[in-house]
């Protein structure tokens, strides 16, 4: 038995299910999605498992955007674009597939 924390996640498993319908996206589109299909989650762990996805490759980083705005903390944002990597294994969970369902259908 391996020591340690497993590398299994149920919400990094259902953010490569959103990756999956989604191609790329960034991490706050990614947060806002989530929350309308899965339980709530905060803005910090889904980074922390965008982040983490990335060491196990279920992740890549497609592109990183700088866009201009008026953001609180300024007037640039950092847009990191992320897509699946080699070690996704997507399961098309019924959950997501309905909701892109729906809305591609609007």
């Amino acid at each position: 038995m391996e020591a340690g924390r497993p590398t299994k996640s149920e919400i990094r498993q259902n953010i490569v299910e959103l990756l999956k319908f989604m191609g790329k996206a960034y991490g706050y589109e990614i947060h806002k999605i989530y929350l309308t299909i899965f339980p709530k989650a905060s803005q910090r762990i889904i980074y922390y498992h965008l982040k983490k996805g990335l060491d196990t490759g279920e992740f890549e980083v497609e592109n990183i955007r700088f866009e201009e705005g008026e953001y609180s903390w300024g007037k640039m944002a950092e847009k990191k674009y992320y897509k699946l990597g080699p070690n996704a294994i997507p399961r098309i969970s019924a959950r997501v597939k309905k909701y892109f369902d729906k809305k591609n259908k609007l």
